[in-house]
């Protein structure tokens, strides 16, 4: 085994950024590049990472370096051997792939580097149609194992015939947050949310956020918290029309429910310490930042009993969970959780927070991944393989 302090990994990221910003710039809109990295760095792995970029830079960070380059496969073939190149260079001990769906980038590595073993990590994918399938197939069997939110999003992969009977599953979130609890009454202030409770909604309007089904259930909600009020920050909205038509025609929700639109990712935080639940319908998602964000304000949420959302909350140790699409249920919950939005709730989330989700926390779990996968193809050689399970 390793010693975490000489474990070297290479984070993989093959999404190319549609802006083609700069890399500094970068880092700074997508904080999950720089957060993951830094995390897996706290628990004594040193991490480098390999961004995919029209940029051909390097730079470092809080002791990670950052190599940006053009990587692809396919066509532009030789982008991949660039990388080959620079990853013999660096000589990880192993890769760490952010994405299920660079199936091709993935089979080029192991062709060209076939001794680098490496781990996939989902970000919200899902499987492929049957067509392709086959690809993903191959590319999957080149993983010691791989990275969900939740061990149940891997189903739907197992389903599909994706994954091998030998393959490791892991429960690891895709990200943490760096937001931070802070004195409500300010925030209420400094904010001007107010509302007995008042509910925060952080998500596009759109079917899979399903806010149709919360106001529902929040126009029922009032008839026993006649103080209540929603606050929503939104970005995409194809269901802005019939969010409002629907608050327009409720006497319940009009003047009740304020559609804030898109919101500066700084003044989120602020919102969440003034807020005294959090709430999202979702559907399907791959873990869900904004929960993460709420449950590092110590902000109990209020939300769909999914997969990821289990798996964030403890299997809803901390806040409410309720079935997709059932407003009366969320009714209740919210009238159930309103009754315990004091300092002991919150003290709560925010326990559960350092505990399961934290950059320390999401950096053990990140080594622990790596030192199994590795421990894995040790052995592989002279014990068969485990049967598939989750760590």
């Amino acid at each position: 085994m390793i010693p975490a302090a000489s474990l070297h990994v290479a984070h993989l990221g093959f999404f190319d950024d549609p802006m083609a910003r700069a890399p500094q710039e970068l880092l700074r809109a997508w904080p999950t590049l720089v957060d993951v990295a830094e995390a897996a760095g706290g628990a004594g792995v040193r991490v480098s990472v390999v961004q995919a970029s029209v940029h051909r830079e390097t730079l470092e960070q809080n002791g990670v370096r950052y190599h940006f380059l053009p990587v692809a496969a396919g066509p532009r073939r030789g982008d991949v051997a660039s990388l080959a190149k620079l990853l013999r260079e660096l000589a990880p001990d192993l890769l760490h792939v952010h994405g299920l769906a660079f199936c091709r980038e993935v089979l080029a590595l192991a062709a060209l580097i076939p001794e680098l073993p490496l781990v996939l990590q989902d970000h919200a994918s899902a499987p492929p149609r049957i067509w392709r399938r086959p690809l993903w197939r191959r590319a999957f069997a080149r993983a010691r194992g791989i990275a969900f939110c939740a061990a149940a999003q891997a189903t739907p992969f197992a389903r599909a015939g994706l994954l091998g009977p030998h393959t490791r599953i892991y429960a690891i979130p895709e990200s943490t947050s760096r937001f931070l609890p802070g004195d409500r009454r300010e925030a209420r202030r400094s904010t001007g949310i107010d509302g007995e409770p008042a509910l925060l909604w952080v998500g596009h309007l759109d079917a899979n956020k399903d806010p149709l089904t919360v106001l529902d259930a929040v126009s029922t909600a009032v008839r026993t918290l006649p103080h209540l009020k929603l606050w929503c920050c939104f970005g995409a909205a194809p269901l802005l029309d019939r969010v409002q038509r629907r608050i327009a025609g409720d006497e319940r929700l009009r003047g009740r429910v304020r559609l804030l639109g898109e919101v500066p990712h700084a003044r989120i935080e602020p919102l969440m310490r003034a807020a005294d639940l959090f709430v999202l319908g979702s559907h399907r998602e791959g873990s869900g930042y904004a929960l993460l964000e709420a449950l590092a304000c110590a902000l109990p949420p209020v939300v769909t009993d999914i997969p990821s959302f289990r798996a964030l909350t403890g299997a809803g140790a901390v806040g409410r969970l309720w079935p997709c699409e059932d407003a009366p249920a969320l009714a209740v919950a919210l009238q159930t959780a309103a009754r315990h939005t004091g300092s002991d709730a919150r003290r709560a989330v925010r326990a559960h927070f350092e505990h399961e989700l934290s950059s320390a926390a999401l950096g053990r779990k990140l080594a622990a991944m790596y030192h199994s996968a590795l421990g894995r193809m040790q052995r592989a050689s002279s014990a068969p393989l485990p049967r598939p399970g989750v760590s």
